[in-house]
């Protein structure tokens, strides 16, 4: 019989006893032995324990957490032939969302039961793995601002709030250097890093991003004060470029910085650099994804 591990981040979890019986009940229904149990910690998030799964032999590793957890997951099992299954717990769950994974558990846990296995690419900024984005500037800053508290009580209603605290912030001298290329100089409010493009529904900050090319996208941001961020918004929803958004496609990067700023990985604050180099390990983690040919099988009948 199969077995599988969840990689459980008890944080992000209401309840985890029910939880604990709503996962092993779907898998005992598709008959799998029940799950191999490993909860994060403060000092490993996920990693650690998406390793020792596969030297337990398991067949399938699910992430129950954030994006953080499923991250520290995938570093875990980059380069394995054990996919990794996403259980979204947290606010942003931006890959699940980009790879049309639901947010809900049941139809979670139908994915990772019934769908297929994907071959992705993984980020690198400053020797640290990432699935989604990275950034530098004023991503970083916006969600340093917004608390745990003001997430579990607003949902990502919380980043608007965080977000408009620094729109009038002074703008950074940037230095980019893309695949060994000619260095370009810009007056930036932040640049941000992808593996995929959806920051959000309806917001795709980067059209071409996709998370099996053998390619990571950037996009240059500037916007000073309230009126320029409307336009610079309206830029994004249009997916249309200009001064105030510069968008690319590179294997390697070099971001410079005349002062140290905030950088983030996947939702995560790391903390300030005057330096982010960033770079791809193609087709590293297998992924299961949902299985299109199914659905379309579905909406046929």
């Amino acid at each position: 019989m199969n077995r599988a591990a969840v990689v459980v981040n008890p944080i992000k979890i209401d309840d985890l006893e029910i939880f604990k019986k709503d996962v092993g009940a779907a898998l005992a229904a598709q008959g799998w032995d029940e799950p191999l149990w490993l909860e994060t910690t403060q000092a490993d998030p996920g990693g650690g324990q998406a390793a020792e799964a596969v030297r337990a032999g398991v067949n399938l590793v699910m992430a129950a957490g954030g994006d953080g957890t499923v991250t520290a997951c995938a570093a875990g099992l980059a380069g394995q032939s054990v996919p990794l299954a996403i259980l979204p717990s947290g606010t942003g769950n931006v890959l699940a969302l980009n790879i049309g994974i639901p947010l809900d558990l049941a139809p979670a846990l139908d994915v990772a039961l019934t769908g297929v296995d994907r071959k992705i690419d993984l980020g690198v900024a400053n020797d640290r793995p990432f699935v989604a984005m990275a950034g530098l500037g004023l991503d970083a800053k916006m969600l340093r601002s917004a608390s745990e508290t003001a997430k579990k009580r607003f949902g990502n209603a919380a980043y608007v709030g965080a977000l408009l605290r620094h729109l009038a912030d002074s703008p950074l001298r940037v230095t980019v250097r893309s695949d060994g290329g000619r260095p370009k100089r810009y007056s930036a409010t932040g640049i941000i890093v992808g593996n995929v493009g959806w920051l959000h529904r309806g917001i795709r900050l980067m059209p071409d991003a996709q998370p099996d090319d053998g390619l990571l996208d950037a996009v240059v941001l500037t916007s000073r004060g309230l009126v320029s961020s409307i336009m610079l918004g309206l830029r994004i929803l249009l997916r249309r470029e200009g001064t105030q958004l510069v968008r690319g496609s590179f294997r390697s990067l070099s971001i410079r910085v005349a002062r140290a700023q905030l950088w983030e990985l996947d939702g995560e604050v790391i903390g300030p650099t005057r330096e982010l180099k960033v770079g791809i390990h193609a087709e590293k983690l297998l992924l299961r994804v949902p299985d299109v040919s199914r659905d379309d099988d579905d909406a046929a009948r």
